[in-house]
């Protein structure tokens, strides 16, 4: 019989007392983890979320279009509106958004008090930034009107009259009365001529007086400079004769090569004192021309009628150009005294009357 065997003093323990011991033992430092979990996720929140909403406001004030209750707004700014009042203005024309936020937005952008007055479209797509963009620089709806050389003061008129988006304050308006608003007070001068033709840019709901305004200080600008570069020996005594001159040449130029020649001609019967004989002339000064040039016509005596009276007429016949003036000023030098059109918008140029008649039963009578 065999003696108990002893127990060994280190007694292995099996797999699963080694797992149940491990698993229940206390972990260490478990709350110092979750602390510090907890303060990261603080701090990225802290982070994050002012970055988020700067990119948040930043998108949509420059990237969200703001709502409008139609297609296009019209917003007229007084001058020394008020950012508020202009907030106001605003939203009362169709900006649907408060008007606090926009005048905020308008005093945070630093540029409230850059706004500038006038008349504004507002389109649809357009954000809170290019809204501020187009008031501090002053993006005004703008409109065009054309006036042609030639025109007389009337067709410039009715042209005016029919202008899109202007105030027509001249309406009817005598031109005495009219150059009195254009500060023109003192003299009765008349208003034939003194406008220069051209392309005119004006804001939207503007007083047609603005483009009388314009055109009329462009005309005198490019008299003064055509006067200035006059040559020597002009017959015209004053800026106001080329004025009238050039109105005559406008109307009598078919072929712009030939402007000159013609300015030739009519400084040459000046000097001589020969009438200018001019048929645009006469038309202007008979009352409901109906397009038909007759003998009687040239006949009647008229202040306008060059015919039966020498020099010039009283006033412009017509708004003469840029080159128009140029050739009243600066004539070409030629021997002719007459000159008549050949139906191709040229003309033919005599230095005689029997070459003259010549070329007349050329180029009109044939063609009669």
């Amino acid at each position: 019989m065999k003696p108990p065997s002893k127990p060994s003093p280190n007694p292995k323990r099996t797999s699963s007392q080694s797992y149940l011991s491990s698993s229940t033992r206390p972990k260490r430092g478990g709350k110092k983890s979750n602390l510090k979990m907890v303060l990261w996720t603080v701090f990225t929140l802290m982070v994050l979320l002012p970055s988020c909403l700067v990119a948040g406001v930043y998108y949509y004030l420059n990237y969200v279009p703001l709502p409008l209750k139609a297609e296009l707004v019209d917003v007229q700014i007084e001058s020394g509106a008020s950012p508020k009042r202009i907030a106001n203005q605003l939203q009362a024309a169709g900006v649907e958004v408060s008007s606090s936020f926009i005048y905020e937005f308008f005093k945070w952008s630093g540029k409230h008090n850059q706004l500038k007055a006038g008349s504004y479209e507002i389109n649809k797509g357009i954000t809170a930034t290019g809204l501020l963009n187009k008031l501090v620089k002053g993006e005004q709806a703008m409109r065009t009107v054309v006036l042609l050389e030639g025109w007389t003061f009337k067709q410039m008129q009715a042209a005016l009259d029919k202008a899109p988006d202007l105030k027509h304050e001249s309406s009817g308006m005598d031109h005495i009365i009219l150059m009195r608003y254009l500060g023109e007070g003192e003299s009765d001068r008349s208003a034939e001529g003194r406008f220069f033709p051209d392309t005119y840019h004006y804001p939207k709901n503007s007083s047609d007086l603005l483009i009388w305004k314009q055109a009329l200080k462009a005309m005198d600008k490019q008299l003064a400079l055509a006067w200035a570069e006059r040559r020597p020996d002009l017959t015209l005594k004053s800026p106001y004769e080329a004025l009238i001159l050039a109105s005559i040449i406008e109307k009598e130029t078919g072929l712009a090569s030939d402007r000159a020649q013609i300015a030739g001609v009519f400084h040459n019967r000046l000097r001589i004192g020969m009438r200018l004989q001019t048929d645009p002339s006469v038309i202007y000064g008979i009352e409901n021309f109906d397009g038909n040039l007759r003998k009687i016509d040239l006949l009647t005596d008229t202040p306008y009628n060059t015919y039966t009276r020498s020099g010039l007429p009283p006033t412009p016949i017509s708004m003469p150009g840029r080159a128009a003036l140029r050739a009243a000023t600066y004539p070409m030098p030629t021997d002719a005294l007459y000159f008549v059109a050949k139906g191709d918008g040229s003309s033919h140029f005599s230095a005689s009357l029997e070459e003259h008649n010549r070329a007349v039963n050329e180029y009109i009578r044939k063609k009669n």
